[in-house]
């Protein structure tokens, strides 16, 4: 489409005064309604994305995706341990180049809020904090504590002198507008008693001392002292007051879904009920809000905490955890900002007025001279209702708010679902090297088997059971147990071949047990019960026998008062029974020889050097046994994951990077979950989930930027035992993409804009899009104008069906990268006069 000279000017203008005023914004504030920049009142949609859980290549189009989804500002947390993994040494490249990352989102034009903590909770391991903190004599985290101040001081300091040196502050003339101070204290603040009190003021005292020239936020802190502001975190916060009549109410934390566990189900939120909370939100004087995650990405590496948060951190977020927009939530989510910006005038000028209009049904207006707007709830969770409003009719679906940003005509329901539906999928393939381009001729697997028990120069000896975290400072995840017991004298007398039990107690998070190298038994606690308690039936020989018990941690503790007291490892009691003399003797206080970690982790296997044994002997359900292969990366563009079913647990390296953490072994019980949610009605984690009874997680994501095009190397270190022959590489697509419009229904906010410019109405539209830039339409799978039934993937003809249909969307559609057209009999005819139609479309890219 043309854009007429004039028109072009002054969008390009608009465009470039926008650009101005994020470049050279000078000062930042704050009022009882809103945040002010430059002088100015703002309503401000947010969404978080972490820097470190995707890529600095992916970060550019993440950014673009999120401005294009209508956000106005990318809020990210500072995270301590992976910046100063040892004490005044620090890293801030690659993924923790924040410095870039914030960059890169003002060139996309949008604000930046930094969370600085510099705890974060996150389900990040040990809450962010990094284990060298553990060791300080005398320091007792989050609380009035002098040596963990003065840690927090100088890292604080720290990020704030680097965002200055490179102004990226608001208050010179960068993208920062907001940072945060602490998190979510006072949620278990009353664990610490009376210093915490002494604590957050404090903290609030040092963070404004830094002199950032922007307000400072404590999410979660009821408390929280002037000029701090403190906000809410929730599914749900149109309820929430503000601590002071001269501060915003702002919402930091508007949980998009739920993270995943191993071991447990695939959590999911309805994005209508998402769109309910935040317009609730702005229809009780909510000015910013930040969805947590707008994109949640990968835990790569050991960054997981809990314990047992699985590698994937999707969250159900709008752009999913490999970059690519979900699908009604993103465009969902669009509309709704945009009819939200479309009462900003109203909603920046004056407080609302609440009313109710009957029962479970309320009005909230924004009036002042001739602006208003107006958002009409029913907070029902059954019944739809009709309301009289203003001189007219409105049908509000239970459950739902309309937007009326004239307070007169409705804009957008937020159960009214207008955008497009795509259906993802994984295409997968062998994982195999391009033979013609490789000069290795050995392009199967190759295998080391990991020692069992003791077997490296360091290990050390000590009467009685340690604890695990204490002893290797999370350097691995890994700390081996050994002991030799004599079980041939007058004290214990068994014979060859004896039965016996092994009762070993753990505080986590899961221990495998080997008997005279012999793996007996393995254990392995849970989300929400790390500790763990086990009898093993094992075989003794007369003699000496050798005890080895493995522990093992799955990201360390995040959350909680005294979190970090939460120890690991095999804490005991550990008991013998013998059944043949009825003896039990407790092991517990013998002399123990310890080893941290794993001897190929000594040994640097995970990069691939090493002596390997070629495919001829490999090896396949065994614990312990490292495996690695070349392969391939497949073609094209689309995103990377690896599919690890066939094995057990453990961590997998692509050309030595760690993608994290594997465990396709661990599944979800069989109940709880639903093929749809009813949206209506309160939220929460447990209330929509999918994947009951299956492994919670079996592809696990390898970026782009890791690969070549051939000769990758992958690396497993295998615990349990698998069949790395069945491990598959897969892209990920989207398999089908959908919309369905009716000729009667056109977009309200289109018609809206459109009454604003030229008056004239436009009829329904029906666009399709494909994910990448780089695809094409390239089939249409269903097309139907009349009466279509079904859903996106399950389309159905109706009793009534242009016969044109097909033709005219694939003429319009098929080798373009996005088509529109419109719904109407003047587009496809009239196959049945006097009934009301639609057009439902299933498409396909490539």
């Amino acid at each position: 489409m043309r854009m007429k000279g004039v028109g072009f000017l002054f969008v390009l203008f608009w465009v470039l005064s926008i650009l101005g005023k994020l470049s050279f914004c000078a000062n930042v504030t704050y009022d009882h309604r809103a945040l002010v920049i430059d002088g100015k009142r703002r309503v401000l949609n947010s969404g978080s994305i972490h820097y470190p859980r995707s890529t600095p290549e992916m970060w550019p189009d993440l950014i673009q995706n999120s401005k294009d989804g209508g956000l106005d500002v990318i809020e990210t947390y500072v995270f301590w341990n992976i910046h100063e993994p040892v004490r005044n040494q620090y890293d801030f490249e690659g993924r923790k180049d924040i410095v870039k990352f914030v960059k890169t989102v003002a060139e996309a034009g949008l604000y930046v809020h930094l969370r600085i903590g510099p705890y974060v909770c996150a389900e990040w391991n040990y809450g962010g904090f990094p284990l060298w903190l553990h060791f300080i004599p005398g320091i007792e985290f989050r609380t009035d504590n002098e040596p963990f101040k003065s840690e927090m001081k100088r890292f604080t300091a720290k990020i704030v002198s680097m965002m200055k040196q490179e102004n990226l502050y608001a208050s010179q003339g960068g993208p920062i507008i907001l940072s945060q101070i602490e998190n979510e204290y006072g949620n278990i603040d009353s664990a610490y008693g009376s210093a915490a009190k002494s604590y957050i003021n404090w903290a609030a005292t040092m963070a404004i001392s830094l002199d950032t020239g922007v307000p400072w936020v404590m999410c979660q802190q009821g408390d929280a002292p002037d000029p701090i502001i403190n906000t809410c975190n929730g599914f749900y916060c149109d309820q929430f007051t503000p601590n002071s009549n001269k501060k915003p109410k702002m919402w930091t934390e508007n949980w998009s879904g739920w993270f995943l566990s191993f071991g447990g189900a695939v959590p999911y939120r309805p994005v209508e009920d998402i769109a309910f909370a935040v317009a609730r939100f702005f229809q009780r004087g909510g000015t910013l809000q930040n969805y947590y995650m707008y994109h949640g990405g990968t835990n790569f590496d050991h960054t997981t905490g809990g314990p047992f948060i699985a590698t994937s951190y999707d969250y159900d977020a709008p752009i999913d955890e490999y970059g690519i927009i979900r699908q009604p939530k993103w465009g969902h989510l669009k509309d709704l900002h945009k009819a939200i910006k479309l009462c900003e005038a109203a909603l920046i000028a004056t407080d609302p007025t609440i009313t109710s209009l009957g029962q479970n049904l309320e009005a909230g207006v924004y009036k002042t001279g001739s602006v208003c707007a107006a958002f009409l709830a029913n907070v029902g969770t059954s019944s739809d209702a009709t309301v009289n409003f203003n001189g007219n009719s409105h049908h509000l679906p239970a459950w739902s708010v309309s937007i009326l940003p004239d307070c007169k005509n409705v804009v957008l329901n937020t159960a009214k679902i207008n955008s497009a539906t795509t259906l993802p999928s994984f295409v997968r393939e062998t994982l195999e090297e391009d033979v013609g381009s490789s000069e290795d001729s050995s392009l199967e697997w190759s295998w080391i088997g990991e020692p069992v028990g003791i077997s490296k120069a360091d290990a050390f000896a000590k009467v009685g059971l340690l604890e695990q975290i204490n002893t290797t400072s999370d350097k691995s995840d890994y700390l081996w147990y050994s002991l030799s017991i004599d079980l041939g004298g007058d004290e214990l007398f068994v014979k060859v071949g004896s039965q016996a039990v092994l009762h070993v107690e753990s505080l986590g998070h899961a221990l495998h047990a080997f008997i005279n190298g012999k793996l007996a038994g393995s254990v392995t606690g849970n989300s929400g019960k790390a500790k763990i308690a086990v009898d093993i039936p094992i075989t003794l020989v007369a003699g000496k026998n050798t005890l080895d018990l493995l522990s093992l941690t799955v990201g360390l503790q995040n959350y909680g008062a005294f979190f970090d007291k939460s120890g690991a490892g095999i804490m005991g009691p550990v008991k013998l029974k013998v059944s043949n003399n009825s003896t039990t003797v407790d092991l517990s206080s013998l002399l123990w020889t310890y080893q941290i970690g794993l001897k190929g982790e000594e040994l640097g296997l995970s990069s691939g050097t090493g002596q390997w044994v070629s495919q001829s002997t490999l090896t396949k359900q065994q614990p312990l046994t490292w495996y690695k292969k070349k392969f391939a990366a497949p073609a094209g563009s689309n995103p990377v994951a690896i599919d690890f079913t066939g094995m057990g647990k453990g961590e997998a390296w692509v050309n030595g990077q760690s993608i994290g953490r594997y465990w396709p072994t661990y599944g979800s019980s069989n109940g709880g979950c639903t093929d749809s949610c009813n949206y209506r009605g309160s939220y929460s984690s447990s209330k929509c989930l999918k994947n009951c009874g299956k492994p919670s997680q079996t592809l696990y994501h390898v970026p782009r930027s890791w690969l070549q095009s051939n000769g990758n190397t992958l690396v497993l270190f295998e615990e349990t035992g698998g069949d790395p022959t069945q491990i598959s590489v897969a892209t990920r697509q989207i398999g089908s993409m959908c919309s369905h419009v009716s000729e009667t229904h056109p977009s309200p906010i289109d018609m809206w804009n459109s009454d604003s410019t030229s008056g004239r109405k436009p009829g329904p539209i029906l666009s399709l899009g494909c994910p990448f830039p780089h695809q094409v339409i390239s089939s249409i799978k269903f097309a139907s104008f009349g009466t279509p039934r079904g859903t996106c993937g399950n389309f159905n003809q109706g009793h009534c069906s242009s016969s044109t249909a097909l033709s005219i969307v694939q003429k319009a559609c098929i080798g373009s990268n996005s088509c529109s057209m419109g719904v109407s009999i003047n587009t496809f005819g009239d196959p049945c006069r006097g009934v009301a139609k639609s057009l439902a479309v299933e498409a396909s890219c490539t």
